[in-house]
């Protein structure tokens, strides 16, 4: 079909466009059975911490050292990843991630599991991850042409949180029936899934990446680049501010629902939930052919006053109602700033940018982790929840006040940290 002046045909914009090409639905759909088994780890590892401390601060800390090693090491894995083959990174850290889920299932299962193992392994798991982030979201970009890179981080976004629908369900059904010590070992056997599809992948059909150059300042380069472009930087401000408080759920959740919800399985179940709400804000993104900066503020709002409401939910039924539209726009507001950045930046300095945008969202966890523990220790539980929300509705609205009256450009759809 061709438009009334005769030009060729346009096609139209598909949520699933980017999915045609054969390396990208094998890539997507392994990290997919992977994040599975990394989330069932993630889940039950907090129970587990859960119980032998009663501690929310302890969680905090848990938190810290799975995403403190990005904040340190982040910027150096970007630049490393924009001059390094990708694949062959990730390909390295997801064979080393599946041996930590090894070691961990094995100190479980012989009974040497405790809070020091946990949080010596969990560094381990952090550094892997740091490097493995902006490799493996930069490989993904490879595997689509020029026009769906997008789409693809959209999808990449969409793989992510849908796994975190299915794997706190399952330690949330199993963690009563075959133990924790088992769940690790499932997260070890799932890895295979993600490990095989990189090898399969037809490497005839990668699209080469442009190297950045030897030498220089490459992480300076890409912090005055951020600095210099005004949208991008107050956008990058905030976008740093609601990471680091307002997605900290993980830490109260556990001890919210053993406390107040009287039963510490619904801490899988929410966030199973948030994980569907997650999904579904992606593929909204993924499936609108731009976004707008008025979008990203849109959902940020949602975050904080989902937020806000959480915190003081009497059950874990009605948790469950007030998780969807949290996951939702939590998601939404991290695929637009990814849409704004991949659309401001040139090609070589992607991996660089992707690593910003992750040290800004996971690395904060080191920071708001913690914080939101003591919050919850010292001044109660459903705060630790509230303050995050208060500074995300607040730093979102500066937002709309300050960039979203000036910006009348939209950007492409995006994708989350992932």
């Amino acid at each position: 079909m061709t438009d009334t002046a005769g030009r060729a045909p346009v096609a139209r914009p598909s949520t699933f466009r980017s999915l045609r090409h054969r390396n990208a639905r094998l890539f997507l759909g392994g990290l997919f059975v992977s994040q599975i088994g990394a989330w069932v780890q993630y889940t039950a590892l907090a129970i587990v911490v859960d119980r032998l401390t009663g501690s929310t601060t302890a969680i905090g800390v848990l938190t810290a050292l799975q995403f403190g090693p990005l904040l340190l090491l982040g910027a150096w894995a970007g630049a490393f990843a924009d001059r390094v083959d990708r694949r062959r990174i990730v390909l390295v850290t997801q064979s080393l991630l599946a041996l930590q889920a090894v070691a961990l299932a094995l100190a479980d299962l012989v009974d040497l599991l405790n809070v020091g193992v946990i949080y010596t392994l969990t560094l381990v798991l952090g550094i892997v991850s740091a490097i493995d982030n902006p490799a493996r979201r930069g490989f993904v970009i490879q595997l689509v042409d020029q026009h769906e890179i997008s789409n693809a981080m959209s999808l990449n976004t969409a793989t992510m949180t849908g796994s975190r629908i299915f794997g706190p369900a399952i330690a949330a059904l199993l963690i009563t029936r075959v133990g924790t010590g088992w769940l690790f070992a499932l997260n070890a056997v799932t890895s295979i899934a993600i490990i095989s599809s990189i090898l399969a992948v037809d490497r005839s059909r990668v699209h080469e990446a442009p190297k950045a150059s030897p030498g220089g300042r490459p992480i300076r380069d890409a912090l005055a680049y951020i600095r210099a472009t005004p949208r991008l930087g107050a956008t990058f401000v905030v976008f740093a501010v609601v990471s680091t408080f307002g997605y900290n759920h993980n830490v109260s959740l556990p001890r919210i629902a053993n406390e107040i919800w009287r039963n510490e399985q619904w801490f899988g179940w929410v966030m199973t939930v948030i994980s569907l709400g997650s999904m579904i804000g992606s593929l909204m993104t993924a499936s609108r052919p731009s976004v707008s900066m008025k979008w990203m503020a849109g959902n940020g709002l949602i975050l904080g006053l989902s937020g806000l409401a959480l915190a003081w939910t009497p059950s874990g039924w009605v948790a469950l109602v007030v998780a969807v539209p949290l996951g939702l726009g939590g998601a939404a507001f991290i695929a637009s700033m990814n849409s704004f950045s991949q659309q401001e930046c040139p090609p070589e300095m992607r991996g660089r940018i992707l690593a910003f945008i992750a040290i800004a969202f996971l690395g904060s966890y080191p920071i708001g982790g913690p914080i939101t523990g003591i919050v919850g220790d010292l001044i109660g539980l459903e705060w630790s929840i509230a303050y995050g929300a208060a500074i995300t509705t607040l730093a979102v609205l500066w937002l709309v006040a300050r960039v979203v009256p000036r910006s009348q450009v939209r950007v492409a759809t995006g994708a989350s940290v992932g």
